[in-house]
């Protein structure tokens, strides 16, 4: 499973701007609150095998009656926390076509709400307060979940919590507010992708890759949908997932486990749990041919070449997903990996080279080949070149240096994940939301130990073969350089007033 312990391969995840810092430190018992803990399955190690083997974090997790699933990170080398809210809902959960409402409905939720036993909030006092505190909040959309969190002092947890259970099922915006919030998607959507070739280029690369799938429809929305968006539906979509028994409650930093879960069970424990709808979404059928998109735009300056696979997430396969974790640190992790240092040190074909798998997402995972050419060669020949490589990979595999060094590394991403604070509640509220366990986070570096080449090379044959691509062919992307047109005179000056400038 990719855990974002290195933020370079979780381009699928939404960038926010997070202060990582602090380490973890070991969990206080919460043995004065009698919960039953969530029972977790921890894949295939037996319960003694976990017993011996050390956690990454140390979280702490119990689920309300009403269904709400709490988590705790003690962290006490500050008196600060991070306060996170994940619903296992976002932009794929859509109804078809009527994109963006996720993302719509996330702004919207800053624009006036409840508080539990405390005055509502108006529109933009949410983060007022939050400022009033000396903390930070934000939230962020993706396909498979929506979250919103604060960083705010410790001692301020009862109060961000009476905030965000009120916006669970209080959220009531004004109606001016509503039509103001479109206007900023929109202008988000203009700056991030309209007026951003690489976003252009991103969210027709996905649309092709994905077809019939919600994946291939942009997370922000298509701006003709956003403009026709109605408030009916985004109150509908509110109603029908926003729910203690949808949501998934992070705290990491200086608290005790007792204390959120008696605070936990006070605040969030009153709201009550629905009824929720199936994540059925529509499903792309097999298809026999390539796809290659081409975008042209005179803001980029170095050509690029970019191939899309579909192979499977974590929740979809574990085991081969762990191992397309390793694979990509291989091929494509950094200056030491593979292709960097074929197409890029050796050959010089390319200036940049490598592979980028993110297995965060409830259905099918996205894996990217990419290359930038170097001078004299074309986005055509690093396609030819990096299918070569996928070809040699298929044939001959890894080597067992390889693979000793990229379980070395990735292992050392995990360590340094202790020095956070609120990266710990990013990793363990993502891996929830897309369908994995507790478990599987904290036992990662182990589950990533085991390995071996000979199930890297069978998930390279059985997803990465240039020349037998399965039911969802890789999609190519090119996006290239192009001149601006100048426009001609209307008529070629005469010889005679050339003449007369000259001397001018």
């Amino acid at each position: 499973m990719t855990f974002p312990f290195s933020l370079r391969r979780t381009a699928s995840v939404p960038v926010v701007a997070l202060a990582l810092f602090f380490s973890v430190m070991q969990v206080a018992q919460a043995d004065t609150i009698k919960l039953q803990k969530k029972e977790v399955v921890s894949g295939t190690q037996p319960e003694e095998e976990d017993a011996e083997r050390k956690k990454v974090f140390d979280a702490e997790s119990f689920t309300l009656d009403n269904g709400m699933e709490i988590v705790v990170i003690p962290n006490h080398r500050a008196p600060v926390i991070t306060h996170m809210i994940w619903y296992k809902v976002g932009a794929a959960d859509e109804e078809w076509g009527k994109s963006g409402i996720a993302h719509f409905l996330e702004h919207l939720m800053f624009k006036g709400s409840d508080r539990v036993n405390m005055p509502p909030l108006a529109p933009g006092e949410f983060s007022k307060l939050i400022r009033s505190m000396g903390g930070n909040d934000n939230a962020f959309t993706s396909h498979d979940y929506t979250a919103y969190f604060q960083s705010v002092a410790s001692d301020r947890l009862e109060d961000v919590m009476r905030m965000e259970a009120g916006r669970i099922n209080g959220m009531n915006p004004p109606t001016g507010e509503i039509e103001s919030e479109r206007r900023v998607v929109l202008e988000e959507r203009r700056q991030r992708t309209d007026n951003d070739p690489r976003g252009q280029f991103n969210e027709q690369l996905a649309a092709a890759a994905f077809i019939n799938h919600p994946y291939g429809i942009p997370v922000i929305g298509w701006g003709h949908e956003i403009s026709q968006m109605q408030w009916a539906d985004v109150k509908s979509f509110y109603d029908r997932w926003y729910a203690p028994n949808n949501a998934i409650l992070v705290v990491s930093g200086d608290v005790s486990p007792a204390d959120v879960f008696q605070k936990a069970i006070s605040i969030y424990g009153s709201l009550p749990q629905e009824t929720l709808p199936g994540r059925n979404r529509p499903q792309s059928p097999a298809l026999n041919s390539r796809t290659t998109v081409t975008l042209e735009h005179p803001a980029i300056h170095e050509p690029m070449t970019q191939i899309l696979y579909r192979v499977p997430s974590a929740r979809q396969n574990k085991k081969e997903s762990l191992a397309l974790e390793v694979l990509a640190e291989i091929m494509g992790g950094g200056p030491s990996s593979r292709l960097y240092k074929t197409l890029v040190s050796e050959k010089k074909i390319a200036t940049e080279a490598g592979l980028s798998y993110s297995s965060d997402s409830w259905d099918d995972a996205s894996l990217w080949v990419y290359a930038t050419p170097a001078k004299g060669r074309t986005p055509q020949d690093l396609e030819k070149a990096l299918e070569q490589e996928l070809r040699v990979l298929v044939s001959k595999g890894v080597t067992p240096e390889e693979l000793a060094d990229a379980k070395s590394r990735l292992q050392d991403e995990a360590a340094y994940a202790l020095d956070s604070l609120t990266g710990p509640a990013m990793v363990i509220g993502n891996a929830l939301a897309t369908g994995a366990n507790i478990e599987d986070v904290e036992y990662w570096p182990y589950d990533i130990a085991e390995v071996t080449a000979q199930q890297a090379l069978a998930v390279a044959r059985a997803y990465l073969n240039p020349d037998a691509p399965g039911p969802h062919p890789p999609v190519t992307g090119y996006l290239l350089p192009k001149a601006e047109k100048k426009s001609a005179p209307d008529k070629e000056p005469k010889p005679q007033r050339r003449r007369e400038q000259e001397v001018r």
